[in-house]
């Protein structure tokens, strides 16, 4: 453990805290441009004592700041993510993830991709396969996806517990979509740490899946990065296409993306995708207008 860095690092966040930024009154007498040591160990829930060894680079009789401690001081000092992340380390504690749960919110870098994708299927997903946004095409091969939230809203969970979630592969791919979908979510468990939504999720696949259960006592691992893989479209047939994935720096999201080389079969299928899109939305509009006239028609009966 690096003590006299981390005391230094310390020092240096103390001072760019303002009182008000905390809560507390500037006062007159105020000789620190931040934060009081006796201030930072009040907010923290520690003893003056303690922090203001930490900050001297040493504690007496060895002690070491615990995940608890370190946490507290990350809120206290209104660290960001980077910063956080330096604390633990220099105190050599593992890392946990800064936000408990999935992420409800995209990230902007992935999202603003994903705006620039708008001629391959693409979508943005949590680490436990849930679509957070997706673009037409992709909602075109490969399906709307849920609206609501919750382990449903995960493609692995639904590829083990509901059999239809499974039509969108043939058949003699399922196994190794399976072995896939397990080895990534074995490596978003040990990222996540005890996530109470991962823990949840996996007691429940493992009780509703032999298949689940056996493939995760096997403890492969391996993050989806890229996959060659065959659709089933219900109405262009199997597409064969590759499938990337860009992950985000905390690797709590993903952006994924199909193409195929060009003049291949895939990428001729995906050229007709457009098409069918197009159909799909003249059909949706074509009804609405039905319904739209019809409801006239009586009003005016």
């Amino acid at each position: 453990m690096n003590l006299p860095e981390l005391g230094a690092f310390l020092r240096t966040r103390r001072d760019r805290i303002r009182p008000a930024e905390v809560g507390l009154p500037q006062g007159p007498r105020r000789r620190v441009p931040g934060l009081r040591r006796e201030e930072v160990a009040q907010l923290a829930g520690l003893s003056a004592d303690y922090y203001t060894e930490l900050e001297r680079g040493s504690t007496k009789n060895g002690a070491q700041p615990s995940a608890q401690t370190l946490a507290a001081l990350a809120r206290t000092l209104c660290l960001n993510g980077d910063e956080r992340a330096h604390l633990f380390h220099l105190a050599e504690r593992p890392v946990p993830p800064s936000v408990p749960g999935p992420s409800a919110h995209v990230q902007p870098a992935l999202l603003g991709l994903l705006d620039r994708l708008s001629d391959t299927p693409a979508r943005v997903i949590t680490d436990l396969h849930e679509t957070l946004v997706e673009n037409d095409l992709a909602s075109t091969l490969l399906g709307s996806s849920p609206a609501h939230r919750g382990p449903s809203a995960s493609f692995v969970y639904r590829w083990f517990t509901d059999p239809q979630a499974r039509d969108i592969y043939p058949p003699e791919d399922h196994p190794q979509h399976s072995r896939v979908f397990v080895a990534d979510l074995q490596a978003a468990a040990a990222r996540r740490g005890r996530d109470p939504e991962v823990t949840k999720m996996v007691a429940v696949l493992r009780r509703r899946s032999q298949e689940f259960a056996a493939l995760w006592d096997t403890h492969d691992v391996a993050v989806r990065r890229m996959d060659h893989k065959r659709i089933v479209h219900p109405v262009l047939g199997v597409i064969e296409l590759d499938c990337y994935n860009l992950l985000s720096e905390d690797g709590r999201q993903r952006l994924l993306w199909f193409s195929a080389p060009p003049g291949s079969p895939g990428a001729e299928r995906l050229e007709l995708l457009s098409v069918v899109r197009t159909q799909e939305l003249s059909a949706t509009e074509g009804r609405a207008v039905q319904r739209l006239s019809t409801a006239e028609s009586g009003s005016q009966r």
